[in-house]
């Protein structure tokens, strides 16, 4: 009688030890899912707007960038007040090899103060077209506008059109909402990195900076996105 009972406590602790356990891996499985769904997102936006180039980026302006930012969904709300708010992520070319760095996690705030009223979803995209953008791209957190100046991209098959404004920009930016796409300008908008959605990606809170510089290997999720970078750079830079 003792063992069996015994036996049966030592079932029910095994049953709630295991019970617990599920609970708490539930969030990370979440987190993982919500991640992944990012990443195919960011890969997904890029695709199409790259696929339309005489409506799209203009495909001399990719080849020359340094960096570039997706951020699918950029949330805009407002009452009075304005907001922005999205994550997604950030690749820059490999200096001293050919191809793209692994994709690092960032999320992009701001905010604006007007009349209005409303609520969107907007599809983001930047160009980071110097050094210095690229520098003040992987600081830990970064306004648009300071310290690296940034305008609204030309849009179409080529970059004839472009202004002064845009040649002597160091971050160029573009927007898609409701199937329109067009530039967008960003000034005052705050990116930083995103150290969860890091640890999530590659098992620990790896610096966003590290990430695109140390050759660090891109996860498996992100090999949608890495095959698109490499298929619209032809035309490394050196």
């Amino acid at each position: 009688m003792t063992k069996t009972l015994a036996r049966g406590r030592t079932r029910r602790l095994t049953c709630v030890t295991m019970a617990v356990a599920t609970l708490a891996l539930a969030p990370l499985s979440a987190a993982d899912n919500e991640v992944t769904k990012r990443l195919q997102e960011a890969s997904a936006v890029f695709s199409e707007v790259m696929a339309t180039p005489d409506k799209g980026i203009p495909t001399e302006l990719f080849e020359k960038a340094h960096c570039v930012v997706i951020v699918p969904e950029l949330k805009t709300a407002a009452f009075i007040v304005g907001g922005k708010y999205g994550k997604g992520y950030v690749s820059c070319r490999n200096k001293a090899a050919s191809g793209w760095s692994a994709p690092g996690a960032v999320r992009i705030e701001g905010g604006s103060v007007g009349f209005q009223i409303g609520a969107s979803s907007t599809d983001l995209i930047m160009l980071v077209m110097s050094q210095r953008g690229a520098e003040k791209l992987l600081e830990s957190q970064f306004t648009i506008g300071a310290g690296a100046s940034a305008a609204a991209g030309p849009v179409g098959r080529t970059a004839t059109a472009q202004t002064d404004a845009q040649l002597r920009a160091d971050i160029l930016s573009w927007s898609r909402s409701q199937g329109l796409f067009a530039g967008i300008a960003l000034e005052g908008a705050t990116l930083r990195q995103d150290l969860d959605d890091n640890a999530t990606l590659y098992g620990k809170k790896l610096e966003t900076r590290d990430i695109v510089t140390m050759g660090v290997e891109a996860p498996v999720e992100a090999d949608g996105l890495m095959a698109l970078l490499r298929r619209y750079s032809a035309t490394e830079r050196r």
